[in-house]
């Protein structure tokens, strides 16, 4: 049973939502948390973040992926790879998780329930289970943390086995022979690649002439040619017209005429803000085309006082490591608590695909529109002897150097294990370090980290000359 009033009521438990939860929590507030999902977790848990992650790692490991720099491009570790070998490390780890967030709710004393909610007014909601069961619930202040979800646009047939969305790529039942990715963003392009290290033939097709704008061009460069060279084929720069399904193949139809004939479809063109059924006209909050939320980016207030909002619903950067600071911060400043530390000036953006690729700081686009005057330093990673111990064969780091202050402005890696790298870049750029760190400190050997040094030094010989 769960109270009529609360101090705090958070609806999602995604990132943005657990860690708002929390944190009013210590605050000493009641707090709720109502999610309409099996279990808690939300979307990074049960169908984005997460699971996304755990697959490319299991593909990884079963495929024999790393250790094909040595042993050649037909190396298995495991010959015959099925969906359910997939499926069964995705439930261990997405239990796991599950587990983690349930018992952190017990110790902060977090009330949960499986439950939809709507909006009577900006003071109460209305709460039905799942068996129809309905209670009408007040808070001092509330928190949207309710997502996203795949945008599926009513000209595609979507039928949950050949031409499915993100969410349902998690529920396939045998893998396919060839896959078609529609939409070459950051979803489209991890799945894409992740399919492509289990030796299946993939298409990627996306209308615009670039993908991943947001990332340096040379590491985007870096990675297209990664792609062509172990055969992905990309399609880009011509929209597609229609998609079709047959008795054993689905076809993609061209504007140009050509087609595309594949067993599976993967539709990846964006996610929309899972709003719809919250009832925000009750409390006259506005949403944009794709049911996203605008807030004060300071405090994560909405337009409506005392209701915030954080996550992927109030839109870009859209990632787990910002939701879970924003939610803090909205938690903080919800109950009088401004003190909360504001977002640092440069935050990581990963992207698990395979290579991974991530960034930090000003691109060499972003500091050409910005007049800087600047050099960059480049570091392969086959250049370290770490990289050739693990048989790399791509991969590289790119550090971008202000000529006024020596200041580093941006790191940007392409490679195995460019996630993880990045943080050295993000520490030094956000304590306005400049390249001189990285030139006159040591780190250990043999490591991936070393190209930081190959980088720095590189940037650093060019500016001297």
């Amino acid at each position: 049973m769960v109270q009529a009033h609360y101090d705090f009521i958070v609806i999602g438990s995604g990132p943005a939502g657990r860690r708002a939860a929390v944190q009013a929590a210590k605050l000493g507030k009641s707090v709720l948390v109502v999610d309409k999902g099996r279990r808690v977790g939300g979307v990074s848990v049960h169908t984005g973040t997460i699971p996304s992650k755990t697959l490319r790692e299991t593909v990884l490991n079963l495929s024999g992926w790393r250790e094909r720099g040595f042993y050649g491009r037909s190396y298995r570790v495991k010959k015959d790879i099925a969906a359910r070998d997939l499926r069964d490390r995705l439930l261990i780890t997405l239990n796991h998780e599950v587990e983690v967030l349930e018992q952190q709710f017990a110790r902060n004393r977090v009330e949960s329930l499986r439950a939809t909610a709507r909006f009577l007014d900006p003071q109460r909601i209305e709460v039905e289970m799942e068996a129809g069961e309905r209670h009408e619930l007040t808070a001092g202040k509330y928190l949207l943390a309710v997502g996203t979800r795949p945008y599926r646009p009513t000209n595609v047939p979507f039928d949950g086995k050949r031409i499915i969305d993100s969410d349902e790529i998690l529920e396939i039942a045998t893998l396919p022979r060839s896959l078609a990715v529609v939409g070459a963003g950051v979803i489209g392009v991890e799945y894409a690649t992740i399919f492509s290290a289990l030796d299946v033939p993939v298409t990627l097709i996306e209308p615009r002439t670039t993908m991943l704008d947001f990332v340096d061009r040379e590491i985007v460069d870096d990675f297209i040619y990664d792609l062509r060279d172990r055969g992905v084929a990309l399609r880009m720069g011509v929209p597609v017209q229609t998609i079709e399904r047959a008795d054993d193949h689905c076809l993609v139809r061209m504007v140009n005429g050509r087609a595309i004939s594949t067993e599976m479809i993967l539709y990846t063109a964006g996610r929309v803000g899972a709003t719809d059924t919250l009832n925000l006209e009750a409390i006259g909050l506005d949403t944009d085309a794709r049911g996203r939320v605008t807030v004060d980016r300071a405090s994560f207030e909405t337009s409506v006082p005392g209701i915030y909002a954080a996550g992927d619903v109030i839109g870009f950067p859209s990632l787990a490591s910002t939701a879970l600071e924003q939610g803090r911060i909205a938690a903080l400043h919800a109950f009088g608590h401004p003190t909360a530390t504001p977002d640092a000036e440069h935050f990581p953006y990963g992207i698990y695909a395979v290579p991974e690729i991530s960034t930090v700081g000003l691109s060499e686009q972003d500091v050409i529109k910005q007049g800087i005057a600047y050099e960059c330093g480049v570091a392969r990673l086959r250049e370290t002897s770490r990289g050739h111990i693990m048989g790399l064969t791509s991969g590289m780091m790119k550090m971008i150097v202000s000529l006024e202050d020596r200041r580093v402005l941006g790191v940007h890696i392409v490679g195995e294990g460019a996630t993880e790298l990045i943080h050295i870049g993000q520490a030094v750029i956000n304590l306005k370090g400049t390249v001189d760190y990285f030139v006159q400190n040591t780190f250990n050997y043999p490591t991936l980290a070393e190209a930081y040094k190959i980088a720095a030094l590189d940037a650093w010989n060019r500016m001297t000359r």
